[in-house]
């Protein structure tokens, strides 16, 4: 039996949880406190790493202030509103992702946006958010655990944005929208026959992926496996990163106090490598306190997730918080020289504003799921 839309005998909510400004707009004390807390520190960071500059501050807040009212506007929309939506929002983003190979404008080295003359923005940030509403929206509407056809399914469902976004290029993007499709996939529950085979594939296609890989992406893996090998070229970031947080040791040497970023030794420490300036100025505490903060968030949409009320809010969920979580393992990874350098900013903590109001538009959509349950009647 599948449950596409939220049961049709339904019972009000308790008074309890309609109390306050947060209820009324479907919004969860937690998450929103967890998630202010850390816009507040990565502010904080931000300060420092762009070297005071207050008009960057600015910038930041302002794009900080949109992606709220974009999470608030989101979690007032009704799940079953979002599954409807699921399959034109999908339809739009590969239509603007055709339109960026076409027409879209190229800045370093990419075509990667599109300008609309109002705005400017890159679309395949929008398939961070359709791609698991496509693709939990196509799951549920099947029994689970899926077929071996459903995944082949969801797998060309994934696999056409992500080759649209490698063409752009933009390996790091393509990585979160198909890591986006996987979790949802994952989360449908797979067979392990079918994770067997899956494995052996991405084994027959790894030489394939690699012969295919562009110069530059291959630098990148042979940086990330002896960085040593080029210390003032391909290997200089993560050098200096690894720098910078070695020597905030325990403690850190204090906010503004930083010498690899104020003398601008760490490349990119606004953006990719800001994780480096919390290691430098915090120390291994400050790292930590940082990371907490991080997984209690993931943990609070883990459990969202968990006590959604049909098929499609628990994918949806669940596939939305575990590609955060996959931003926060790939850039920490990135900048600890642990995973090669991808491009992939530290959520909600680096200068910039597109992904920071996609990853909020996600948060929005996991309070939607929460605040809008019914509870059945007897």
């Amino acid at each position: 039996m599948t449950d596409k839309t939220f049961p049709a005998r339904v019972g009000s909510v308790p008074q309890a949880m309609r109390v306050g400004l947060l209820a009324r707009v479907h919004l969860d004390l937690p998450l929103v406190i967890a998630l202010l807390l850390l816009c507040g520190f990565g502010l904080l960071i931000l300060y420092s790493a762009t070297d005071q500059d207050p008009h960057k501050l600015g910038r930041q807040l302002i794009r900080l202030a949109t992606a709220c009212l974009v999470m608030v506007a989101v979690a007032r929309i009704p799940p079953w509103a979002l599954q409807r939506w699921s399959l034109p929002l999908f339809g739009l983003g590969l239509v603007m992702l055709l339109g960026v190979l076409a027409v879209g404008e190229t800045g370093k080295g990419a075509q990667r946006w599109l300008d609309l003359g109002v705005v400017r923005f890159q679309p395949s940030e929008l398939l961070k958010i359709a791609v698991p509403m496509m693709l939990a929206r196509y799951l549920a509407e099947q029994p689970l655990p899926p077929t071996g056809w459903r995944i082949a399914g969801a797998m060309v469902l994934t696999g056409v944005p992500v080759l649209l976004i490698a063409r752009q290029p933009d390996l790091g993007t393509a990585l979160l929208v198909a890591g986006a499709g996987t979790m949802v996939v994952f989360l449908a529950g797979l067979r392990w026959r079918l994770i067997a085979l899956l494995a052996a594939g991405t084994g027959i296609l790894a030489p394939l992926i690699w012969y295919s890989m562009r110069p530059y992406q291959l630098q990148r893996v042979h940086t990330f496996l002896n960085p040593e090998s080029d210390p003032l070229g391909a290997g200089y970031h993560i050098i200096q990163s690894k720098i910078a947080i070695g020597s905030g040791g325990i403690q850190g040497k204090g906010w503004l106090n930083g010498t690899q970023s104020h003398l601008e030794f760490l490349p990119e420490r606004s953006t990719d490598f800001i994780f480096a300036v919390v290691g430098e100025e915090f120390g291994l505490i400050g790292g930590l306190a940082l990371l907490a903060i991080y997984l209690f968030i993931i943990g609070r949409g883990l459990y969202i997730a968990t006590q959604a009320q049909d098929t499609y809010g628990r994918l949806l969920g669940g596939g939305l918080i575990l590609v955060f979580a996959l931003y926060l393992f790939v850039n920490t990874g990135m900048v600890t020289g642990l995973l090669p350098v991808v491009g992939i900013p530290l959520p909600l903590v680096s200068y910039g504003g597109t992904s920071l109001v996609t990853i909020m538009a996600g948060f929005g959509i996991l309070m939607s799921i929460h605040t809008h349950r019914k509870l059945l009647l007897p």
